[in-house]
């Protein structure tokens, strides 16, 4: 940091001044279109909700293009410019900006303004835009509907230092190698997170296949009950409920310890729901979702399930632990069979479901094969909980230090 510390006190020693984005520059907001005025191949245009979920700081290329006959009717932003966000889900969204570094002017829906100013660099004011001091400013001027919205004037009131372009430039060069950076442990992290899964996989996959035991259907696990959604129109059923009742959209890829879902000891008493005793099984039997994967849960607390789930209660000589591992192993070869997409839902075919077979040792050797398998999927679960939380620890770092950047002491007239 020493050198941007000695650029600034060379060129601005006495500080910066700090002006409201209103007087450093002009604003002009966008003109309304449509998704049905999307186009592949039309006018270069940049959509709101692009700015959150499309673009980083700054973008050449559009991601997309509306209609050429519009274009009398639309307003532009000019490389250049910063497109603003004047809508998004909370206030913090709000008023991010990117800017426009394109060859050609871009197309700016309503629910934004093109920002131009001769005096700060477009990335410099994007970056700004998402800083601490600029969040909390412009709290006061967001409107709290369930939909934030900032308006024109209070996006003119908005105030950012305005050092020397040659100072912008310096911290935008600086700021744009620390979100280099943060992309490429971001990167590193999720490799690392795949390549550990993969080898989880591999590995169930091999220690199972070795298993020399005989074969035994789904349905002589023990017995699979499935259950119901008490009526919602009956409140009895589901105020201050404290029985957990496990719907198919909470059934993970994992270890279930807490369920959201809540009925009452009177559901239980009136309707045909029934307690599913842990540890057991859960299976996702009918959800759209089956399109894609086949949720298969190890649940820990006793519950109840909705009609879209079907729990094992283990016999006698059977592991739940190592029926949940061995359906989890062959869960993709599971739904490649048996399921049925044919409908508005798909659904996993109850007699082929139940007709799977796994190969079924001993209790013990169940037991020995969970155990091993447990203890691999929790390094695998570590690293899952461990690297996202490193990365977090990162942004919040890079967060630090660009706030830090682009603090500047106020030159007062």
């Amino acid at each position: 940091m020493s050198g941007i510390d000695d650029l600034v006190s060379d060129v601005c020693p006495d500080g910066v001044v700090h002006l409201p984005l209103g007087e450093v520059g002009r604003f002009a907001r966008g003109r309304r279109f449509t998704k049905q005025d999307l186009v592949d191949d039309g006018i270069p245009a940049m959509h709101y909700g692009e700015i959150y979920t499309g673009y980083g700081l700054s973008a050449a290329d559009p991601l997309s293009q509306v209609r050429g006959d519009l274009a009398p009717h639309l307003r532009f932003a000019l490389p250049g410019d910063v497109v603003i966000a004047a809508v998004g889900e909370t206030v913090k969204d709000v008023g991010w900006g990117v800017a426009w570094l394109g060859t050609t002017p871009i197309a700016i829906h309503d629910d934004c303004f093109g920002f131009r100013s001769s005096a700060l660099d477009p990335k410099f004011v994007a970056y700004y835009l998402r800083t601490n001091a600029l969040n909390a400013e412009k709290a006061k001027y967001v409107a709290r509907a369930k939909v934030k919205r900032l308006s024109g004037e209070g996006l003119s009131k908005l105030t950012i230092p305005v050092p020397p372009l040659e100072v912008q430039r310096e911290i935008v060069r600086i700021l744009d190698t620390f979100t280099e950076l943060e992309a490429e442990l971001e990167a590193e992290l999720e490799a690392e997170l795949e390549a550990r899964q993969l080898q989880y996989q591999h590995y169930q996959e091999v220690l199972l296949n070795l298993v020399d035991a005989p074969l035994a259907d789904v349905a002589s696990l023990g017995r699979w009950q499935g259950g119901m959604t008490p009526s919602k129109a009956n409140p009895n059923y589901w105020d201050s409920g404290e029985v957990p009742w496990l719907a198919s959209m909470d059934v993970s890829d994992s270890r279930t310890d807490q369920i959201r879902g809540r009925v009452t000891a009177l559901a239980l008493a009136e309707t045909s729901l029934k307690v599913v005793p842990a540890p057991s099984v859960a299976v996702v039997m009918r959800s759209n979702i089956l399109r894609r994967r086949l949720p298969i849960s190890f649940v820990n607390v006793d519950t109840t399930v909705n009609q879209d789930v079907r729990a094992l209660l283990p016999r006698a000589g059977v592991d739940v632990s190592y029926v949940y591992q061995a359906l989890r192993s062959a869960s993709e070869s599971i739904r490649a069979s048996c399921v049925r997409t044919d409908g508005s839902m798909a659904a996993l075919d109850t007699e082929s479901f139940l007709s799977w077979q796994i190969p079924l040792p001993s209790l013990n050797e169940q037991r020995r094969i969970a155990a091993q398998l447990a203890n691999f999927d929790a390094i695998v679960n570590d690293l899952s909980v461990g690297l996202p939380a490193e990365l977090v620890a990162r942004r919040r770092q890079y967060e630090y230090y660009r706030d830090r950047l682009l603090t500047f002491k106020e030159l007062r007239a």
